[in-house]
């Protein structure tokens, strides 16, 4: 039983251009099926990250038009808003598979936006060659996220090597003093590349919203 009154914010998609997200690790069912009727009532769309497959089963029986997207753990209501061409291309560069969650997430909370993304996997500074085997199609983006674990290395080398605006976002892959992710986040805080931005461990969602600012802001200044 919810025994407080959840507060949402409807007006932030109008006011920033941003749909809420809503954090499902550590909401019960009941809870996110309340917030979920809102954005439902409201006729708003709503994005749930961290939802793990049985939680994703119950709010399918009830929500007959959500839809799952298991290899990001996220889970959605209603028609993500169209592609707008004008916005260019999000590349989102990862160092390994391992990162492909997180990935995922910015993705998909960017194409909810209608901005279009391309997901460039398995580009790590441990070879390389990979990376620069690709970097045609890199320099293509108006947006680069860069997801690395580890020691976070790759958002540094990238910053280094295109001029567009790169995010970083470091991903709890790691062990020893990598684990949690905490290498990767202070690796790319210490970046020697001017102007490397950088999000929170994981935080697949808030790269996307820096990357939604960014092109928006490109849009309407030319």
């Amino acid at each position: 039983m919810i025994d407080h009154e959840i507060f949402l914010d409807h007006d932030r998609l109008q006011r920033l251009g941003m749909v809420e997200a809503i954090w499902g690790e550590n909401k019960s069912c009941e809870q996110i099926s309340c917030i979920l009727q809102s954005f439902a009532v409201a006729n708003q769309l709503a994005l749930v990250t961290r939802v793990t497959p049985s939680k994703a089963s119950k709010l399918l029986h009830s929500f007959k038009h959500a839809e799952y997207h298991p290899q990001c753990s996220c889970l959605t209501l209603g028609s993500p808003i169209l592609i707008d061409p004008s916005f260019g291309k999000v590349i989102i560069v990862s160092g390994g598979t391992s990162d492909v969650s997180v990935a995922s997430e910015a993705a998909l909370s960017l194409r909810l936006h209608g901005v279009q993304t391309e997901l460039v996997m398995d580009v790590g500074v441990a070879g390389l060659h990979r990376l620069l085997k690709n970097l045609k199609k890199i320099e293509d983006a108006t947006v680069v996220i860069a997801c690395a674990g580890m020691e976070g290395a790759l958002p540094t080398v990238l910053a280094g090597l295109v001029p567009q605006p790169v995010i970083g976002l470091p991903v709890s892959v790691g062990y020893g003093v990598g684990h949690g992710g905490n290498a990767a986040l202070n690796g790319m805080l210490s970046s020697c590349s001017p102007g490397l931005l950088v999000v929170n461990i994981d935080n697949g969602y808030g790269a996307a919203m820096a990357a939604l600012r960014i092109v928006k802001a490109h849009k309407y200044s030319n």
